[in-house]
């Protein structure tokens, strides 16, 4: 019998939350196959089985918060399984006639759900094939190790495949088939259902702690910036079709990066952290940038190290690899902390400008918004004219503790003169 503990996720980490048993008790698992999801203020984690066998008993209820080392499930295995096996059985032990009953009772539609529960999958999938009423079973997984991941789901569900249901059983002789029922008519108006009650705990309540700690500590105000990003709209389209031929996806991001590494070895005061304990201020000399990751769970801030020693291409890659793993659920707790400035862009989704929240505990933040294009007085020796430019907005956040506003306006006009002419990155 194994007295499974909360295990150290990651440095730092004291406790955990509990926010859902993958497993039921008396469920047989396979080695590796994850039992629970744990939560904490670094990162949602699936804890996997430490071998095969049977959770006999789960000792933490979801939403339960508990420090690390705490006995959470008792697994057995070997021959506490043959042990434990007569006494899950008991209740099944009656007179055959009794089966007679239960055989002819209905059979629910759909796959059972603990078929489901072996099926390698990160959390959202689960979520959104219960909804969709898929069993996951039926899904490839196109994650790492075969996980099912969301989109996975999403995709099953597009493709008009069946769900797997019970085959009904044949109709008595003699009697008439129930008519099929007449489908409602069609309604033009969006309903929304009955109300909802969404467990305040996970990645929700993380967020909100954080968000919370970071506005009651540090002074935030924040500095606005409007760049011309025609030439690198112009010099990015020619880094995609580069980065193509490497299966690379080259966004904005890169450059973003690339000019806010160069930037921060300029203005160290905005990137580091406050030590409270010992009353310093740590400027590091490296540039670890937090990317905040819109996720099915949540905001999640994976962190790339070391930025100011890459290149564009590479930066492009471990963007796209890390921001996959951080939406599949498969981001490693230490890739979790550590940045030094973080960067939030919601630019693909809209907005023209926004006041990010510092992500505690760095100096600041940086908020990249939407792109636009409209009129723009180009300046060329024969004068003045008018052209269609492209636009966007940067804003920066800081702790006024720790720097001034003049910090960050400079900060900013270093930002404007490289990413409008970009080609001064290769400086």
């Amino acid at each position: 019998m194994i007295e499974f503990k909360l295990p150290d996720i990651g440095e730092g980490i004291a406790e955990g939350e509990i926010v859902k048993w993958m497993v039921t008790e008396g469920q047989v698992v396979e080695e590796h196959q994850p039992v629970v999801e744990v939560m904490t203020d670094k990162a949602t984690v699936e804890v996997p089985a430490p071998a095969a066998g049977t959770v006999v008993k789960q000792l933490v209820a979801a939403g339960e918060t508990v420090p690390v080392g705490t006995v959470i499930f008792h697994l057995a295995t070997g021959a506490a399984v043959a042990a434990a096996a007569p006494a899950a059985a008991a209740p099944v032990a009656a007179p055959v006639a009794a089966a007679a009953p239960v055989a002819a009772a209905p059979v629910a539609v759909g796959v059972a759900a603990g078929s489901d529960a072996k099926v390698l999958a990160v959390p959202s999938a689960r979520r959104v094939a219960r909804e969709l009423g898929i069993s996951l079973s039926q899904v490839a997984g196109t994650g790492r190790n075969g996980v099912v991941r969301r989109a996975d789901v999403e995709a099953f569900a597009a493709s008009g495949a069946p769900a797997a249901a019970a085959t009904p059983a044949a109709a008595p002789a003699g009697t008439t088939p129930a008519p099929a029922p007449v489908p409602a008519a069609p309604s033009f108006l969006p309903g929304m259902g009955e109300e909802q009650r969404i467990p305040f705990r996970g990645v929700r309540r993380k967020i909100s702690e954080a968000m919370v700690r970071s506005m009651q500590t540090a002074v935030h105000f924040t500095v606005v910036e409007e760049i011309d990003v025609t030439n690198l709209v112009a010099l990015r389209g020619k880094a995609k079709a580069l980065g193509a031929e490497q299966n690379i996806k080259v966004t904005y991001m890169p450059f973003i990066m690339k000019a806010v590494a160069n930037g921060l070895a300029q203005f160290r005061v905005l990137n580091g952290h406050l030590d409270e304990k010992g009353d310093e201020i740590i400027l590091p000399n490296r540039v670890n940038l937090g990317i905040a990751t819109d996720t099915a769970n949540g905001l999640i801030v994976p962190v790339i190290p070391d930025v100011q020693a890459k290149g564009l291409l590479q930066l492009a890659a471990e963007l796209q690899d890390l921001a996959a793993r951080t939406r599949t659920g498969q981001v490693r707790p230490e890739e979790l902390r550590g940045s030094t400035f973080t960067i939030t862009n919601a630019g693909n989704i809209g907005g023209t400008l926004a006041t990010p929240i510092i992500n505690y505990p760095d100096i600041a933040i940086l908020g990249v918004h939407r792109i636009v294009k409209r009129p723009g007085v180009v300046e060329t020796p024969d004068g003045d004219r008018i052209e269609v430019r492209h636009y966007m907005n940067l804003s920066c956040s800081v702790d006024h503790r720790l720097a001034d506003g003049a910090d960050a306006a400079r900060f900013l006009a270093y930002l404007r003169r490289i990413l409008e002419e970009p080609g001064l990155l290769a400086l």
